[in-house]
């Protein structure tokens, strides 16, 4: 059975409250604070997870910032990944997600409640806009998700090249850079059948901007993915 459909079925009598309110607050957005929407969000999410035969093992969420802006960066295995992280990121955050997945029933209210910004790939000057639309964000407090790969990686745990150009968002604002390392969320979504699964979200220790000053957004961005390429190779 398709895990999605599992984990729909198994929280069935919750579904539709639930799915009312998320559609009340993304309409509304403006008139609910912050840290209500997102624990519904999470509240929805960590039901899903339990319901879809998901165990997930969290390490290091300690290492996020409990004051002022930050930018999460990690390694990106599918659908899945946005959702484990929120489910599990213990302050509101909003992520940076291509423009293909902004009309997805689910996925569209998410983005609306959480200030979360659709990326056209094709479209520099729109990317550019929403880099600077984030780095803004982060200057005034707020925490921001971004994939540098682009693009899932169809490698399972190997991962694809880092883009520097998103971690512009990190060296304008100045914040601490938090590397998350997925580890075999390719398998939640990306693989047929709802069989228990396993998966691992890794908050790795932070790099304030004082480590990386003066570097170009490549080298910022080489240096985060060695920092999750460490702790893949360390759990696998």
């Amino acid at each position: 059975m398709n895990r999605i459909v599992t984990m729909v079925l198994k929280n069935l009598w919750i579904v539709p409250g639930a799915w009312f309110k998320l559609c009340r607050y993304a309409k509304h957005t403006d008139e609910y604070p912050e840290e209500e929407k997102y624990r519904h969000i999470q509240y929805i999410l960590q039901r899903a997870v339990r319901g879809g035969n998901v165990d997930m093992t969290v390490t290091g969420q300690e290492n996020i910032p409990t004051e002022g802006g930050f930018m999460l960066y990690a390694n990106h295995q599918g659908m899945f990944d946005v959702l484990a992280i929120a489910a599990t990121c213990h302050r509101p955050i909003g992520a940076v997600l291509k423009k293909e997945l902004y009309d997805i029933p689910f996925l569209h209210q998410i983005v609306l409640c959480t200030k979360s910004f659709a990326m056209d790939r094709e479209d520099v000057r729109q990317s550019l806009a929403v880099i600077q639309n984030v780095t803004e964000e982060v200057k005034k407090g707020r925490g921001y998700l971004i994939f540098p790969e682009g693009t899932r990686s169809k490698r399972g745990n190997e991962m694809l090249p880092f883009h520097g150009g998103s971690f512009r968002c990190a060296t304008k604002s100045k914040c601490p850079i938090v590397p998350i390392a997925l580890i075999d969320c390719f398998k939640v979504l990306d693989q047929k059948g709802s069989k228990p699964v396993s998966v691992q979200i890794h908050y790795l220790k932070p790099i304030p901007y004082e480590e990386y000053a003066g570097m170009k957004p490549a080298e910022v961005a080489e240096l985060v993915k060695a920092r999750i390429a460490e702790k893949i190779q360390e759990c696998i």
